[in-house]
């Protein structure tokens, strides 16, 4: 898109979102919300009380459903296995397939028979 055709769409946008906003002030139910959050803001001011304070006044019972919960894990943690090579009685300790030796003997020996020579350990 050109430089002058984004220049356009964007005023013509500007005037689009300009007539909304118009219709919008207009709105009473939209004067009457914010009306109500304006009351409530100086009410809450008046009495030192925060969002949290007057959520946990209103539904005491989401604030013990959100409190001290750990998120979810979405699967159990990884097993450390050992490979023991008997060809060079080298050994590697590891909780993933991403490791260069291991790769390397994979590539030399087979990923089956290098798998034989695991151990997991816990």
């Amino acid at each position: 898109m050109s430089l002058i055709n984004e220049f356009r769409e964007t005023k013509e946008r500007i005037k689009e979102l300009e007539s909304r906003l118009a219709s919008l002030s207009q709105d009473t139910k939209l004067q009457k919300e914010l009306e109500f959050e304006e009351k409530l803001r100086a009410l809450m001011a008046e009495y030192n009380k925060s969002l949290r304070d007057i959520t946990l006044i209103i539904d005491p019972q989401s604030a013990r459903d959100t409190a001290g919960k750990a998120p979810a894990r979405t699967r159990s943690p990884r097993k450390t296995k050992r490979y023991d090579n008997p060809h060079n009685g080298e050994v590697i300790e590891t909780k993933g397939g991403n490791h260069k030796t291991l790769k390397e003997w994979k590539a030399k020996w087979g990923g089956d028979t290098v798998e034989s020579w695991v151990t997991l350990l816990d």
